[in-house]
């Protein structure tokens, strides 16, 4: 296998006119056509989709704050209006499983919040204080598996597992079944695609039902019995205003959405992304591990900067709206490109590079911002903050496996996910 830095070689529109993020040679490294539609087109319709594209820093900023003009409601949610495969898939949950409810991403407030306190009681920050030091138990209890054989797979053997048992252990599940919802959690996000088959919608619809069918004794024991789990508040929490508990509808949708693929996913390929930005830049790696305590914080913003494991979100104009002269007429699909919106120089310093010392490295747009910033970051960041530190402490010096990367990343619009990053190393 040749080892190619995608980094290095990437597709490189050379006007408006061969621009598409909808290419998977375009998504396997997105930043050259990201910068190309910042400078010239930051708020542009992509010919294939239909969708508008936003990638300037403070344009998106706007768009996350102003609940206004933005709705976060989803196309997808309207069951009425569902056609082809989208229709499909929902009478595949009708028949067999549960018809996912609104996430709670995908809510407007008055809604929003009100569904949104219970989580916030549910990740209150002692509640993540508490998870610290098992995070950080878990970390060096993962390396101690590989430290002394000089090798490893660092996506499988690391990267997934770390944040998929913790979010486990949370959300009643056994860490024995990580690899079982990590092949549900794949099919969710690799169903979201563009011009999927029928085959490929019935193969992640069918995947969901099964892991709808793990979860559902879990809610019915949790409503007999609660315990101390975030899983349990989510399961018995009147939410304000409504009158009631969330149904196993929407308890669904938070499983597979906001929870597992929200909670693992994007700290995995976070923690991947890392270490193969490190892999790349021995001098960060050297001034890194000389102060750890200085610089791991910065570094882990650094990372979720500029590889974006959320490289962007939705939201639909609630009205027309002029943004750099061009109209978006009301009831538009916006895509607010934050991992564009990461590397503007606007708002960023030689936003390419890795930065150890970068004063608003935290400003940025990876967990997006306003009242949908995402209540999961201050436990992602404790897990990259664990997961690298756990690295740094056990590893001397490390390089990228010859012959055996391709550094390819799975080729999705919405998030951004190595495949494997294969590793030999020595210990400290």
């Amino acid at each position: 296998m040749i080892e190619i830095n995608r980094m290095e070689n990437p597709v490189c529109p050379r006007s408006l006119a061969e621009a598409t993020l909808a290419d998977p040679e375009i998504l396997e490294c997105p930043f050259p056509t990201y910068e190309l539609l910042r400078e010239q087109a930051p708020v542009w319709q992509d010919p294939r989709t239909g969708i508008y594209v936003i990638t300037r820093y403070e344009d998106l900023r706007t768009i996350c704050l102003d609940t206004e003009r933005f709705s976060n409601l989803r196309p997808s949610n309207d069951h009425a209006r569902l056609t082809g495969n989208a229709r499909m898939a929902y009478e595949m949950f009708l028949k067999k499983g549960w018809v996912p409810g609104a996430s709670l991403a995908a809510r407007d407030d008055p809604d929003h919040k009100q569904m949104r306190s219970i989580f916030d009681k549910a990740f209150r920050p002692k509640r993540i204080n508490e998870l610290d030091s098992e995070v950080e138990s878990l970390a060096y209890e993962l390396m101690g598996k590989f430290i002394d054989v000089g090798y490893c797979n660092l996506v499988k053997q690391y990267a997934v597992p770390l944040p998929l048992i913790i979010i486990c252990r949370q959300m009643g599940a056994r860490d024995e079944d990580i690899w079982q919802i990590k092949a549900w959690t794949d099919a969710w996000f690799r169903g979201t695609g563009f011009n999927l088959s029928k085959e490929q919608v019935v193969w992640a619809t069918e995947m969901e039902i099964q892991a709808q069918h793990y979860f559902q004794p879990i809610f019915d024991r949790l409503r007999k019995e609660p315990d101390d789990t975030l899983l349990s508040d989510l399961v018995n929490t009147e939410v304000p205003g409504w009158g009631r508990t969330l149904t196993d509808n929407e308890l669904h949708a938070e499983m597979m959405q906001d929870t597992f693929v929200g909670g693992s996913e994007t700290t995995t390929n976070a923690l991947s992304a890392g270490i193969m930005l490190l892999a790349h830049n021995p001098g960060v790696w050297a001034k890194l591990k000389s102060a750890p305590d200085k610089y791991l914080k910065t570094f882990c913003e650094e990372v979720v900067r500029l590889e974006s494991p959320v490289q962007g979100l939705t939201r639909t104009a609630k009205v027309d709206v002029e943004m750099h002269g061009v109209l978006i007429p009301k009831g538009s699909l916006l895509d607010a490109r934050f991992a564009a919106g990461n590397r503007d120089a606007r708002h960023f310093d030689n936003p390419n590079d890795v930065d150890l010392e970068r004063r608003n490295a935290a400003s940025h747009l990876g967990f997006s911002s306003g009242t949908h910033y995402c209540l999961g970051a201050p436990l992602a960041r404790r897990e990259l903050y664990w997961g690298f530190k756990a690295f740094i402490d056990q590893v001397d010096e490390f390089r990228l496996a010859p012959g055996k990367n391709n550094l390819r990343h799975y080729p999705n619009y919405a998030l951004r996910a190595l495949n494997e990053l294969h590793i030999e190393f020595t210990r400290r």
